[in-house]
């Protein structure tokens, strides 16, 4: 069985506070992107194995794809195993959610391999387990992410906007990021509501003209090449331009694919992972 398993951008995040658990309340609008993973799934007689095309991705239990099968075959009783071949196209650590998707997608995949006959619910409460990203990327699309980033409100499709993106030569841990944000140096925060208003209106300019990621006060200040990214999709042509989640990745928003082009051709001299793709609507 194959799939393809959709990365994400953040068009806005911001922090409302941190809970007493260590964990960080937040209100972020999440994109679904045409960059993917592609993934084979196949039955075994017992074990999880698991091959992936990038070497940075580990293939044991610190998998995400592992860790998910191993909550469903617990929770359903799988007696059998599962074979996992990923070929990694979305950067890895970047903040487009590489990880997150394989292990929706092992979800999905476990699902109707096995018949387990479990609904979208029943998907997510397993989703949450892995990780905060993880419920959204079941279903894609466009949506308001709240709590920890697991609680998903629908938004309007806001699909085939040409985005540039580019992951500059640096690996941001998330928990790093979040550890060092401190609350009162947050001067900008973007207004959500607006967004979100933006969006059902589709209205490109607004949207990109006002994003706001306030995880920048920190990955910025660690790496200069963030800003510098922004700066240069911005000269040339980006309506907006942000980084995504905790970094490093930037995206930038474009009103056609000429523009992105000529966007992306600068780049690739500068950085080696520059991508030219579309937002896509929910799978």
């Amino acid at each position: 069985m194959e799939l393809k398993a959709y990365g994400k951008i953040n068009l806005s995040i911001d922090v409302i506070r941190q809970k007493d658990d260590g964990y960080h309340e937040i209100r972020t609008i999440m994109q679904s992107i045409g960059l993917y993973d592609v993934i084979n799934f196949e039955k075994r007689k017992d074990g999880i194995k698991i091959y992936c095309s990038n070497p940075l991705v580990p293939c044991d239990r610190r998998n995400i794809a592992y860790k998910a099968f191993e909550l469903i075959k617990e929770k359903y009783d799988i007696n059998s195993g599962i074979e996992i071949e990923i070929n990694k196209n979305i950067p890895v650590s970047a903040g487009l959610a590489g990880g997150s998707t394989d292990g929706a997608a092992t979800i999905v995949a476990a699902n109707s391999l096995w018949n387990l006959g479990m609904d979208y619910g029943d998907m997510v409460d397993i989703a949450k387990m892995l990780g905060a990203d993880v419920p959204f990327c079941i279903r894609g699309g466009t949506a308001l992410a709240e709590g920890i980033g697991d609680v998903l409100s629908d938004i309007d499709s806001l699909d085939r906007i040409d985005v540039v993106l580019a992951k500059p030569p640096v690996s941001v841990s998330t928990k790093e990021v979040y550890k060092n944000l401190r609350m009162d140096e947050i001067i900008v925060r973007p207004d959500i509501d607006k967004l979100i208003d933006a969006i059902r209106h589709k209205n490109i300019r607004y949207i990109a003209g006002n994003m706001v990621n306030v995880l920048e006060t920190v990955s910025i200040k660690r790496y200069p090449i963030i800003e510098e990214i922004k700066s240069i999709m911005l000269h040339f042509g980006a309506l907006g331009a942000l980084m995504s989640g905790s970094g490093p990745t930037v995206f930038g928003l474009f009103d056609s694919k000429k523009s992105g082009e000529k966007c992306y051709n600068r780049l690739i001299d500068y950085i080696k992972e520059v991508y030219i793709v579309k937002t896509i609507g929910k799978y």
